[in-house]
């Protein structure tokens, strides 16, 4: 399962779950875009993750949410590095309110970086996946692919439609050699994750404490987080199984909370 010749771009991987799939593509030999809003980060990561190796990592300025930007860093990619293997959608943010209350604003800002990312970035690489008949679309979805939770509704929707879109391209690709898949985590401890703590105990009236034990991780088997290594790990997978028979399909990593 290693990444040797691939080209792979990362979307929001200069830090969190992003980063650690970019460390762990460049380990198995890829060349790897670091794809991030945060320019200056995505550089810094990228040097970092190639001084590692054995693969290569650069970075790449993108905002998802820009069919002008995505367009201009998948040529970029393909103009520099001869084509794109692997594509992992994974930017994203966390905004939580009550349904009553969510400002429209941010309902369409968290669909946009979650959805239209996602269908932006397939959009843009699935005709150079075509061209040579093979290559892997990797949404990150999350347990809230298959579950809800209070005050997320911007983002169990999204999370959900990550599935459809995926099915889609999987259908659509499949004879054209491109798998699509989607990886599900429970919660991983990053700063999106972090972030959210706080602002649940708030709304919720609870301690943060509590918010962990049991909004986050009440339905765990062994009330632990799941790991970016983890997360990791799956993405690899994805990325390089050798053939279409795993297409079309969600992993759940979420130490059992989700069990579909």
């Amino acid at each position: 399962m290693d990444l040797r010749n691939k080209v792979c771009i990362v979307t929001g991987a200069a830090g969190g779950i992003g980063e650690g799939i970019a460390k762990r593509y460049v380990e198995a030999g890829a060349t790897v875009m670091v794809a991030d809003l945060k320019a200056e980060a995505a550089e810094d990561t990228a040097r970092r993750l190639t001084a590692m190796g054995p693969g290569t990592a650069h970075a790449l300025a993108m905002d998802v949410t820009s069919e002008e930007q995505v367009n201009a860093g998948v040529a970029q990619t393909v103009g520099t590095f001869g084509g794109v293997d692997v594509l992992v959608s994974n930017a994203g943010v966390q905004i939580v309110h009550a349904v009553e209350d969510f400002p429209f604003a941010e309902w369409k800002r968290m669909m946009a970086i979650h959805l239209d990312g996602a269908f932006l970035t397939s959009k843009a690489c699935l005709p150079h996946m075509y061209a040579k008949k093979s290559g892997a679309i990797i949404f990150m979805g999350s347990v809230h692919s298959k579950e809800a939770s209070p005050l997320k509704s911007a983002y169990v929707a999204a999370k959900h439609g990550l599935m459809g879109l995926a099915r889609v391209i999987a259908k659509e690709g499949g004879p054209k050699g491109v798998r699509a898949n989607v990886i599900c985590p429970g919660f991983v401890k990053t700063p999106l994750v972090s972030k959210q703590i706080p602002e649940q105990a708030v709304r919720l009236g609870i301690s943060e404490e509590e918010v962990v034990a049991r909004m986050m991780l009440s339905q765990t088997v062994d009330k632990e987080f799941t790991t970016i290594e983890d997360v990791a790990e799956i993405a690899l997978l994805f990325a390089a199984f050798p053939s279409n028979a795993l297409t079309g399909q969600s992993l759940t990593i979420s130490h059992g909370w989700n069990m579909s």
